[in-house]
């Protein structure tokens, strides 16, 4: 017999194995977990059609043909993993045949594993049914500041202080900009997001959240209107920053790989809609001969801090502070407002 266990009573440190394909893991996964397929995307696709268009055995026949070569390869990885924890709690889309065949060879050969009821559709709706009540009782510190100040790193710095943060950019990995995804990679999948959400959500322990100030969409990621609400009622500050330091703080921060030329052209091909032909194509010229700093300073001067500056005028700041040195530096100073505002 397999046992069972529900998202809401499994241990923060137990090791969670995704058995569905990846195409259906990158769409979105309980944040943590390892993808150890039963079948790829091509695989389920074929025993699917041979379920709706033949029968169920001749599916399943179909599937231990596909999955018999991998067990050896399985098995290895499921021992690596249970040598870090004996928890080990394997899902699949519905908690159904896929996660139930995977977690039964394993206990025939006497290596005990959980299997997650419901499966990943279980914890989604766990998910978006308590998303909701792990947010209602926060005030967020919405932190605002043009392109360049630094923002995400003065949030981890403020973190390392024993601050509660929430990055919502580092939970859509997209940086919420033209260059949001200038070598990071794509930006998450809405489940993924969401996934992500809900475990920083999870994490915070005190009544007060630093989160960057974002617009509700952040690349292809829409935050959920509950949080952004909270965001716009809650006690709003600023950063700003002279252009020379926030060229710098943007080259630590897109400056990452060789990517970064051909992928910021890519990006800043966007514009076209925005600024002439022309003036694109001397961009683009500029990236090329690897002059970073001025198309930094064009596109601060031109197009971010324009767009910015209607946004930040609908606020009354509560703090407002200069980042001179460092994301340390600035975080130090919003500590001390922080204390002097809340009577600490």
């Amino acid at each position: 017999m397999i046992n069972e266990l529900e998202f809401k009573d499994l241990k923060k440190d137990c090791i969670l194995i995704d058995v569905r394909s990846p195409g259906e893991y990158k769409d979105g996964t309980i944040a943590g977990a390892i993808n150890i397929p039963i079948l790829d995307d091509e695989e389920r696709k074929i025993v699917g059609t041979t379920y709706t268009q033949s029968s169920k055995n001749e599916a399943r026949r179909q599937g231990v043909k596909f999955v018999s070569p991998k067990l050896p390869e399985i098995f290895d990885k499921v021992l690596e993993l249970k040598k870090k924890n004996t928890l080990v709690v394997v899902f699949c889309a519905r908690g159904g045949y896929r996660s139930t065949a995977f977690a039964s060879i394993f206990s025939a050969i006497g290596v005990n594993l959980f299997k997650l009821k419901d499966g990943y559709k279980g914890y989604r709706k766990y998910v978006l049914n308590n998303m909701p009540n792990l947010s209602k009782d926060i005030t967020y510190i919405v932190m605002h500041g043009n392109t360049g100040v630094g923002k995400t790193n003065i949030l981890y710095e403020l973190k390392n202080s024993e601050f509660d943060i929430l990055d919502l950019e580092g939970c859509a990995n997209h940086r919420g900009s033209l260059l949001g995804s200038v070598c990071i990679g794509n930006c998450n999948t809405q489940k993924t997001f969401e996934a992500n959400l809900y475990q920083e959500l999870s994490d915070i322990k005190s009544k007060y959240v630093f989160v960057e100030a974002e617009s509700k969409k952040i690349g292809k990621c829409v935050v959920p209107e509950y949080i952004f609400s909270s965001m716009k009622n809650g006690i709003h500050i600023n950063v700003d920053a002279s252009i020379p330091y926030r060229i710098e703080s943007l080259k630590k921060d897109y400056v990452l790989n060789e990517n970064w030329i051909e992928e910021s052209i890519a990006a800043i091909d966007k514009l076209r809609r925005y600024i002439s032909n022309e003036k694109v194509d001397d961009l683009q010229n500029k990236l090329r001969e690897n002059n970073f700093d001025d198309v930094a300073a064009f596109l601060m001067t031109n197009y971010y801090d324009p767009m910015y500056m209607h946004k930040a005028n609908e606020y009354d700041y509560a703090g407002k502070f200069i980042a001179e040195k460092s994301a340390y530096n600035t975080a130090f100073e919003i500590k001390k407002w922080f204390n002097e505002y809340f009577g600490g």
